[in-house]
């Protein structure tokens, strides 16, 4: 085979070889951690624009609800969720930090439970712990959030240790 023609053909097979995903360590772990970001910091208003952006379009977030009648998600749109939470953001601080992550990733769709915990100020205790379970997609250029699912820590639903060391 000609050089000429052999350097067409990997050209060619360069262009028709989609995009892999970033490095796992790279734009995925930047996503999650810019989640977090994002919606922690003293009483004020947050960045929703750049929150807005860490999301694929159709995106959910779910947290999930115990009463005495059992478990309910409640299923909410990233503009949902800062009709719901930027009120309270602008009266009080929130800080949620990751304590624990474990990924599973294959292909462009990854997952991730992040263990975290809240404060109303850097150094308080926590008021709540709980894990973020991310569903994340590669959209050619960037991790994108499409789910995040979460459950806060109970009495009796506490976080196994798998989940408290990184």
């Amino acid at each position: 085979m000609s050089r000429r023609r052999t350097l067409c053909l990997l050209a060619a097979f360069a262009l028709a070889t989609p995009a892999l995903p970033a490095a796992e360590g790279d734009s995925l772990e930047a996503t999650v951690q810019a989640v977090y970001a994002v919606i922690s910091g003293p009483a004020g208003t947050r960045d929703w624009a750049k929150f807005r952006s860490l999301f694929t379009a159709g995106a959910r977030l779910i947290p999930v609800r115990h009463t005495a009648e059992g478990n309910t998600p409640r299923v909410m749109t990233p503009d949902d969720y800062v009709q719901m939470a930027g009120a309270n953001f602008e009266k009080a601080g929130f800080f949620e930090t990751e304590v624990s992550r474990k990924v599973e990733r294959y292909g462009s769709i990854a997952h991730v439970f992040s263990t975290y915990e809240s404060r109303r100020a850097p150094d308080e205790k926590p008021f709540a712990r709980g894990i973020n379970s991310f569903q994340l997609v590669f959209d050619g250029k960037d991790w994108k959030v499409m789910t995040i699912l979460w459950d806060s820590e109970r009495p009796e639903a506490p976080i196994p240790d798998k989940y408290l060391t990184r």
